[in-house]
């Protein structure tokens, strides 16, 4: 049951984001519901239809326009609430009374903010509640409820949040400088892998705080995230490869899923602790655990060999076994994986002796 309603709040929170992009400035939604809110008339709109709306819902008369911010507002003057199908396409009813179940509960005291998080629940559907005295905007799927704010509140928030991502970022990229060296150097321990999955996880999460407020900014936005890609566009899936580096030194057998499953599931106290990240990925934390050494496989290094395939990389690591084995194999040694030509061969040599050399400086110069 607790797997089954965690999909549900991650399905309710996925149709929350999209319902926020929909309303977002710049789009005809927007536009109506900031007409209403000038026009201080409230509203109370569902996007969606189908049995169970038309179950709830009595009085009202059918439609079916072709959707526009106009129309709305027009529609919102009236009493009672509007139905508009999931795409914004058509606006299917007005003037509508909804009778949603009075046993499901809510935490609302306003009629209409009641009724909106009761069909909310009932049908699934998001459902937008324009408060005429509060003047305020609200979207409710499930049991969310989610008060739009102005752009300048949330490009305020945003700029707070990229200074705190330009930190996070120098900060990963100082850990990873030094893993590279320490890969080279076969010097890597369990804390030297732990502190990158925890940089790494830390950049992550306020990506995505800063994500969600380019989908509220809508075109308000563009900004934000132009400067968020340029933060993190090189990352690629660095977090994915340094798992894959060093499960198999964690735990035999220990999905790679779960492993970046439970980093993501970490608590923020339980981040800031290395031994919670090294636990999360399977390996064991007790006594000196944290400072025994690991070998890299040697994913994330080849990663960064300019125009070499995955598969190829994959052959390698397969054949190889490790990073160390791969940077004492000479050139011969290379060209008996297969897929690996003498180009290719000479693209790794080239590559990883350029990255031992440039890893190295960066440690001690």
């Amino acid at each position: 049951m607790a797997k089954e309603a965690s999909v549900t709040e991650r399905s309710n929170e996925a149709l929350l984001w999209e319902t926020l992009a929909a309303i977002a400035p710049g789009t005809e939604l927007r536009d109506a519901l900031e007409r209403i809110l000038r026009g201080r008339t409230g509203a109370l709109i569902v996007v969606g239809h189908d049995d169970v709306v038309d179950k709830i819902s009595t009085g009202g008369f059918p439609i079916n326009i072709d959707f526009s911010a106009t129309r709305l507002r027009e529609l919102a003057k009236m009493d009672g609430g509007i139905v508009v199908s999931s795409g914004l396409e058509k606006i299917i009813g007005a003037a509508i009374q909804f009778v949603p179940d009075s046993s499901i509960e809510t935490r609302e005291s306003g009629t209409r903010h009641r009724t909106a998080e009761r069909v909310a629940k009932q049908t699934g559907f998001p459902v937008i509640s324009v408060s005429q005295s509060m003047q305020i905007i609200a979207v409710y799927v499930g049991g969310m409820r989610h008060v739009l704010e102005g752009s300048p509140a949330i490009l305020s928030r945003a700029g707070q949040a990229l200074q705190t991502l330009e930190r996070y970022k120098k900060r990963l990229d100082e850990v990873t400088g030094s893993l590279s060296a320490l890969e080279i150097e076969d010097l890597v321990t369990v804390r030297d892998v732990a502190q990158v999955l925890q940089r790494l996880e830390m950049v992550r999460r306020i990506s995505e705080e800063i994500s969600s407020y380019v989908v509220e900014l809508g075109t308000d936005g563009r900004l934000i995230d132009l400067q968020l890609q340029e933060l993190i566009g090189a990352l690629g899936n660095d977090r994915e490869l340094v798992i894959r580096d060093y499960l198999e030194s964690a735990r035999d057998g220990y999905p790679l899923e779960q492993a970046d499953a439970n980093l993501a599931s970490l608590s923020n106290d339980d981040l800031i602790d290395i031994s919670a990240n090294a636990r999360a990925v399977g390996f064991p934390v007790a006594g000196d655990a944290l400072d025994a050494l690991v070998t890299p496989r040697g994913y994330r290094l080849l990663s960064k060999v300019p125009r070499l395939p995955g598969a190829i990389i994959d052959r390698l690591v397969d054949h190889f076994g490790s990073l160390q084995a791969m940077l004492a194999a000479d050139f011969d040694d290379l060209l008996t994986v297969d897929g690996v030509g003498e180009s290719r061969a000479r693209a790794v040599r080239e590559g990883l002796s350029r990255l031992a050399e440039s890893s190295i400086l960066e440690r001690y110069v």
